[in-house]
């Protein structure tokens, strides 16, 4: 427990007799039971009415000390009470008057483990503790350890490297968990990293541990803001995109005003949370959604930097793709051009308002990026077109072929299509969202003709980790393709196995998607992809412990020597069955 120093702390200053001075007494006494009784009576309680019920408390064997302690505790829980009830009664600053006097009277006494609480709790209703106190508070690990977190706000609020601190492992732990749900082993097509709801996500530890920390602080909001776009600049990691979203949408919900009126980017997030809920951008949200963008004013550019990080969010950037997917397959419904769909347009400004996020923050230049015509009138036709070819192929296959024998599936890609995934992001965003989709439909020539233009991406994007994990999910729907020799080469020797080398991640999602689906692979390909997916010398632990577990699996599969040898007998005998009573 404390020292015996610790315990007593800051009594002296009050006038108040302890341990230290008994003990003085004691030693230059002729006559100790006299002077033990006299410090008795100069230092208990002073209630007249007391003075004859201790002795009869001495008799039951109660030691003075329970009393005391009982008494004390006692005291203590109505301070408390009185001291909450302070912090509500009277005029403002009255009120405050009261508590700065009581804490002016008690904090000598903070290092006391039985009278710090009540100090705590002083501090706690003050919304200025006196600069002097939050210094001494600062400066004590075990003091600061103690207190409310309503007085480290206050302190905080003027220490950004000591409040840097208290953040930093929280961001770290949010970003292992965006990590740790993209490398799941539990690969599926109905639940991946986008199915949870904003309102779930936003009851995450982290979040909420946040929100906590910030109350109704402006300053610390800020503060949380500007670590997350200088980590953003400095990592590139999206999921701090996602963060700035979550937070702002928590404080939403607790309809902190304080903090939501002068955040110039709340109602566009609110409205694009909305969407994100429903995983499509309808009309009505969009006109909002472009209010806000035809509203941002001269002078006030600096804001499409936040709203830029705003939309840089994966869960906005798959929102945004997916509508742009489902339009476009409207589009081709309606023989109506890309170029003649504002609601289209609109989509596509979103994306590289949102894909441009990294650029503008460092370049510190607000203004929206120029969107490339020829993507409009040359690469969103071009997909149209496949969505055409996939309609014209399905009408042939049902027509009753006359002579001209089956007609077979289109299976070169148009080089533009692959020039375009190369040089320009959003069409390589949109192209990557739309092999999804023909993957989720189930459509293996669509997919198996489009795979070759995934191997060199703008920016490798094809290889990153949210498409390898919507992808592995996807693919499971294809699973009983996995046992023709012809996709299996395609999809591992075409795509896979080209960057496994370069990039671990790759590595690892190939082993996710082997440790899921390898019991429908042809043994001679999983043999081969055995091999090709050894892990190196340089391989990290997460691909040496999902190699492991493939192995031991593949292990479990693989018949025994004896099975193998041996031609099986013909006259097994048969296992005895309970013959069912003739009915």
């Amino acid at each position: 427990g404390p020292g015996k120093a610790e315990m007593y702390a800051g009594l002296q200053e009050l006038g108040v007799a302890n341990g230290e001075d008994l003990k003085e007494t004691l030693t230059n006494c002729t006559e100790p039971l006299k002077a033990i009784e006299q410090f008795q009576t100069e230092n208990g309680v002073l209630l007249p009415s007391l003075q004859y019920a201790l002795p009869f408390l001495d008799l039951h064997g109660t030691p003075r000390l329970e009393f005391h302690q009982s008494v004390f505790d006692e005291l203590r829980e109505k301070l408390l009470e009185r001291v909450s009830a302070i912090a509500l009664e009277g005029k403002v600053e009255e009120r405050y008057k009261k508590l700065e006097d009581l804490l002016e009277k008690s904090f000598s006494l903070v290092k006391m483990p039985s009278i710090q609480p009540v100090v705590m709790c002083v501090m706690k209703h003050l919304p200025k503790v006196p600069e002097k106190k939050l210094k001494l508070v600062m400066a004590d690990k075990d003091l600061y350890k103690a207190c409310a977190v309503e007085v480290k706000r206050q302190i905080w609020q003027d220490n950004q490297a000591l409040f840097g601190d208290e953040v930093s492992p929280l961001l770290k732990q949010y970003i292992l968990e965006k990590e740790n749900i993209l490398f799941s082993n539990d690969i599926s097509f109905l639940q991946n990293f986008f199915s949870p709801s904003p309102k779930t996500r936003r009851q995450g530890e982290v979040v909420q541990k946040l929100t906590q920390m910030i109350g109704k602080n402006v300053k610390l909001y800020d503060m949380v803001l500007q670590f997350l776009r200088t980590l953003f600049l400095r990592t590139r990691n999206v999921h701090y995109c996602t963060l700035r979203a979550e937070l702002l949408m928590s404080l939403h919900d607790l309809e902190i005003s304080d903090i939501c009126t002068v955040d110039p980017c709340h109602k566009f997030t609110w409205c694009l949370d909305a969407c994100i809920r429903e995983k499509f951008v309808d009309n009505k949200r969009a006109r909002e959604l472009q209010g806000f963008l035809d509203g941002v004013k001269k002078g006030q550019e600096q804001v499409l930097g936040d709203l830029s990080m705003i939309l840089c969010d994966p869960f906005a950037i798959n929102t945004l793709a997916l509508s742009t997917i489902r339009h476009l397959q409207d589009l081709v419904g309606q023989d109506t051009l890309p170029r003649e769909s504002p609601d289209l347009l609109l989509l596509l400004r979103m994306l590289s308002l949102g894909q441009g996020a990294w650029d503008m923050i460092d370049s510190q230049v607000f203004k929206e990026p120029k969107m490339e015509a020829e993507l409009i009138t040359r690469f969103l036709p071009l997909l149209m077109s496949f969505v055409v070819d996939d309609h014209t192929f399905t009408v042939d296959q049902k027509l009753p072929s006359e002579e001209k024998g089956p007609i077979p599936y289109p299976s070169t890609i148009p080089e533009a299509f692959t020039k375009f995934l190369q040089e320009n992001r959003i069409a390589c965003e949109i192209g990557l969202y739309y092999i999804l989709h023909i993957t989720k439909q189930r459509n293996k020539n669509a997919f198996l003709r489009l795979l070759p233009a995934l191997v060199e991406t703008f920016s490798d994007l094809a290889f990153s980790d949210i498409f390898l994990h919507l992808l592995t999910g996807n693919l499971t729907l294809l699973s009983d393709e996995f046992a023709l020799e012809e996709f299996c080469t395609s999809l591992f020797d075409g795509f896979f196995l080209t960057a496994c080398s370069r990039k671990e991640n790759v590595h690892r999602h190939v082993l996710r998607l082997l440790l899921h689906l390898h019991h429908k692979v042809a043994p001679a390909k999983l043999e081969s992809l055995q091999k090709a997916l050894e892990p190196t010398k340089q391989s990290g632990e997460a691909v040496k412990e999902l190699y492991n577990q493939l192995s031991e699996k593949l292990e479990l599969r693989k018949p025994s020597p004896a099975e193998v040898t041996e031609a099986p007998s013909m006259e097994l005998p048969l296992p005895t069955v309970p013959t069912p009573a003739s009915r």
